[in-house]
């Protein structure tokens, strides 16, 4: 097994993912991977790496979620912790390997958690997370129509596993899009400090 770099993964994700959706959603965990990471005092190159590919099998085989990426990240010599952490974030949904490292529950809290900061990021005004603070996606999570696609138990049930408040969760997770927010078409009119 060896180390992926960041550019073999990246180009490992744009074999295999052809939506630019799903490729912005990928930079976003990756982001926030990475920001959870540096502060738990672990591996961020690491923690990067699986949020980026953790979609990885979902454009080409959405009916095998969570299940054809082992065969995928086996063919390409992944470390068997990769490929864990990225199955585990389909637990309860499409597969039943259950998130147990800090790293695997982080990546189980934040996936969905990206996907509402996103959607409430663009109906503000700035279009940005530069300026977002948890309250803004609170109000969003109690309008259940508004990006109704999010299951909000699972973020509630990955806060929970990682023993986090659902607002902190929330805070650090869009601490994590900040880094990335170019890159993911979420910088809007804000100007960079």
């Amino acid at each position: 097994m060896s180390e992926p770099t960041r550019e073999e993964a990246f180009e490992l994700l744009k074999k295999y993912t052809k939506s630019e959706n799903l490729i912005k959603h990928a930079l976003s965990v990756e982001g926030v991977m990475r920001y959870f990471a540096k502060k738990h005092g672990e591996d961020a190159d690491k923690w990067g790496l699986v949020g980026l590919v953790h979609d990885l099998d979902y454009d080409m085989y959405p009916d095998e979620h969570c299940i054809k990426v082992r065969e995928i990240l086996e063919e390409e010599n992944w470390p068997e912790e990769y490929i864990r952490a990225v199955q585990s974030h389909g637990y309860g949904i499409c597969i039943d390997v259950k998130p147990e490292s800090l790293m695997e529950k982080t990546l189980f809290a934040i996936d969905e958690l990206t996907g509402l900061i996103t959607a409430t990021a663009l109906v503000r005004p700035s279009k940005s997370v530069l300026d977002m603070k948890a309250k803004s996606v609170k109000k969003k999570w109690k309008a259940k129509q508004f990006s109704a696609g999010v299951n909000r138990e699972l973020i509630e049930k990955g806060a929970e596993d990682l023993g986090v408040e659902l607002s902190d969760l929330i805070t650090d997770t869009i601490m994590g899009m900040r880094t990335v927010a170019k890159a993911i078409g979420l910088k809007g009119d804000v100007p960079e400090e």
